[in-house]
């Protein structure tokens, strides 16, 4: 979902229906560490080429329970992994540093762990369950591809923290229990990775940034509460982000300033009509354009807008064959004819630093996806679908939400499904067909 939205009546395209309980809404944002999933999808090393996040990190065998070296910020009694005002983590660089030397480790700028979740409860909505096992397969896709854990989590830990706020916690404890890890990267449950070639910039572009979500250039400018979206966002794992994130959840529900924090949104924010709730997109829009300290802020916060880091489904979905089509006759050219060439999942990321190489010279448009162009958009993000749910937004019909999501998805596990040899017969089949030889090439001759 991307976060808890307006009134349905609202009527700017991206607006979400609104969540239909304060107290236990169908949004799929559940959060929790007690009984989270973590799949930690192969070794690092085989998964990812050297440089890239996938950088084993393991200097010599770290300490097990027989031995468990020295004391570190896990054997502090007070550690709390709940967003807690009495009980704030204070010194986080050097307590995760020192962990990390105790182990043996060494810090991986580019090692990520990716959060989701969806709700502890079995979704009301017609295969809504189905529809969240295949943006989880998705997921999964992506991260064993790119050497990424993942850390999928349906369970409650702050309940107070409902709806869209519960991924601050979670976000947050993830942080606390992956030390090894410089970025938390959350994804919300309906957001389709329809890239799978594409990896984050984090080196390139987001040096000396400690959070990065996607905005809106022209809402930005009117303080919209659409402006900057929610359901996408990178935060580096720090002092300055925990500090961050307990700001930014102070002003949810499990607060008692939330009341006061619903009316500032309303006054400041553009587009929030009559409604008072201070949602979790609302908040860090307020904290980052409208807050007194904003331009500090901005000095670590990172709006990102030059690439689809996190597409609406809308402006993309009509797209998606133009693209694959456009992709596909780059390849059946004699000069590509080595991206045909069978390989191994292993080998995913020579093969997509080949392609992305080969369709950046002949496709329109930057790398991720963008306004312009026909480049595969990085993130699709179905925000008002609310698939667990069924809660559309009105203005939204079932069938465009429904044949949206079948056809990022298919889209999506094309690109991992012709490792195996395989591909979807049509956009919205969910049969496969064989491949032949030198696909797409072969197949053009046919």
């Amino acid at each position: 979902m991307a976060t808890s939205q307006a009134a349905a009546s609202s009527k700017n395209k991206q607006h979400g229906a609104p969540p239909p309980s304060r107290a236990r809404d169908a949004l799929v944002f559940a959060a929790g560490v007690a009984a989270a999933v973590l799949a930690l999808l192969g070794s690092a090393s085989v998964l990812a080429p050297p440089g890239s996040g996938g950088i084993p990190l393991v200097a010599f065998p770290s300490p097990g329970p027989a031995d468990d070296g020295p004391p570190t910020f896990y054997d502090d009694p007070d550690l709390s992994y709940e967003v807690d005002a009495r009980r704030r983590i204070t010194g986080w660089d050097a307590k995760r540093s020192a962990w990390l030397r105790s182990r043996g480790l060494r810090r991986a700028p580019e090692r990520v762990v990716m959060v989701s979740g969806s709700q502890p409860e079995p979704c009301p909505g017609e295969a809504g369950d189905h529809l969240l096992l295949r943006f989880l397969k998705n997921k999964l896709d992506y991260c064993r591809l790119h050497g990424i854990k993942l850390l999928y989590n349906r369970d409650v830990i702050h309940p107070a923290m409902t709806g869209a706020w519960a991924k601050i916690p979670i976000v947050r404890a993830a942080m606390l229990a992956h030390p090894d890890a410089e970025w938390a990267w959350w994804v919300d449950s309906d957001a389709v990775l329809t890239d799978m070639d594409f990896s984050l910039p984090l080196a390139a572009r987001y040096a000396g940034k400690n959070f990065v979500a996607y905005g809106w250039p022209d809402k930005i400018a009117r303080r919209s509460w659409l402006g900057i979206n929610a359901g996408v966002f990178l935060v580096r794992n720090c002092q300055w982000s925990l500090d961050f994130l307990d700001r930014w959840a102070r002003m949810g529900p499990a607060y008692p300033e939330h009341d006061h924090w619903g009316q500032a949104v309303r006054d400041k924010l553009a587009d929030k009509g009559t409604d008072a709730w201070c949602d979790d997109q609302s908040a860090l829009v307020y904290l980052l354009l409208v807050s007194g300290d904003r331009e500090t802020l901005a000095e670590k916060a990172f709006v990102e807008t030059e690439y689809f880091f996190m597409a609406y489904w809308k402006d993309v979905v009509g797209k998606l064959d133009g693209v694959a089509a456009r992709y596909d006759a780059v390849e059946r050219r004699a000069p590509a004819a080595a991206l045909r060439r069978r390989h191994a999942e292993r080998e995913h990321a020579r093969y997509a630093a080949a392609r992305n190489a080969a369709v950046g010279e002949e496709v329109p448009g930057p790398a991720g996806g963008g306004e312009d162009g026909w480049r595969r958009p990085f993130v699709t993000h179905f925000v008002g679908c609310q698939p667990c749910s069924g809660g559309r937004n009105p203005m939204y019909s079932r069938e465009s939400c429904d044949g949206g999501m079948r056809r990022a998805l298919a889209f999506a596990d094309d690109q991992v499904l012709r490792a195996y040899g395989f591909r979807h017969a049509g956009p919205l089949n969910e049969s496969i067909l064989p491949l032949p030889f030198d696909y797409p090439a072969a197949a053009h001759a046919r």
